[in-house]
């Protein structure tokens, strides 16, 4: 008798083999094809819960430009920031640069006319000069509205702009106003 029992225990063990592999089989066809591999969070930043991180501004003022009431003056974005005394930016815009640039700094406005020539030989408004060093610098509108681009043959201090920017800058920047150019 114990034969017989031990041929029912591995009829038994074969039998409970048999059932465990097909229920194997039968979980591995219907389990899900990324089940044990790495699961990825997404990255805090990426999350929903999280406002998206705002652009930088292009046209901000310029970090290291000095505070009070000052015109900025960037050669890198050709761009001209009139600042109040609350070191908020009042107006901005974009110049185009003579062929001569000053050097990064702090000028004080050292004279006004309200009509002129400028180097190149335009007729020019509202002219605010700030240095002779490396030449004669300074902002100015053509009167024609114009705002080419200058010849690099010739030594040019002008800053053009608009005639309407040219107007707000005149008005802003009075003698000794503070000019404040930043690389």
């Amino acid at each position: 008798m114990a034969r017989s029992s031990s041929g029912f225990v591995a009829g038994l063990t074969v039998a409970a083999i048999a059932a465990v592999g097909f229920l194997a089989y039968q979980a591995s066809a219907n389990a899900p094809d990324d089940l044990g591999k790495p699961q990825v969070k997404p990255s805090p930043s990426a999350t929903a819960d999280k406002p998206p991180r705002p652009k930088k501004d292009p046209n901000a003022l310029p970090l290291g430009s000095g505070t009070g009431e000052r015109v900025v003056y960037s050669l890198a974005k050709d761009r001209v920031w009139l600042v109040g005394a609350d070191d908020k930016v009042q107006r901005t815009f974009e110049v185009v640069p003579g062929t001569v640039d000053p050097q990064p700094g702090t000028y004080d406005v050292t004279s006004r006319n309200p009509l002129g020539t400028g180097s190149d030989g335009t007729p020019v408004e509202h002219v605010v000069l700030f240095t002779t060093t490396p030449a004669v610098i300074g902002f100015s509108a053509a009167t024609d509205g114009s705002m080419p681009t200058p010849d690099p043959s010739m030594k040019l201090g002008g800053i053009r702009e608009s005639r309407e920017d040219g107007t707000a800058l005149w008005e802003f920047a009075t003698s000794d106003q503070k000019i404040v150019v930043v690389g």
